[in-house]
């Protein structure tokens, strides 16, 4: 005999409704940006793109730029708006 959860027992809070939820929230809090920003590679701290690796969760570039990596920054020329930001910070 295989026991099956009624309707009564579906949704109800369960760890994964939790985690549902919780990741409906963050993806309708958090709105990745597309436009001219994807032709660039930004300026990001070392430890939020290792969080956001862990995670899944967006980042935000010096230029403002929010969104998630996974592409090599290597291939694209840097964001000039990133650029300027930077050297400012440095001459600090």
């Amino acid at each position: 005999m295989t026991l099956t959860p009624g309707p009564e027992t579906v949704g109800t809070g369960g760890s994964t409704d939790v985690l549902d939820r919780e990741l409906e929230q963050l993806l309708n809090e958090e709105s990745v940006e597309d436009g001219d920003h994807d032709r660039f590679a930004h300026y990001v701290k070392k430890e939020k793109i290792l969080q956001s690796a862990l995670s899944g969760k967006p980042v935000r570039a010096l230029c403002g730029k929010k969104w998630t990596p996974g592409r090599d920054p290597e291939k694209f020329p840097i964001c000039p708006t990133c650029k300027e930001i930077y050297e400012r910070l440095r001459d600090e």
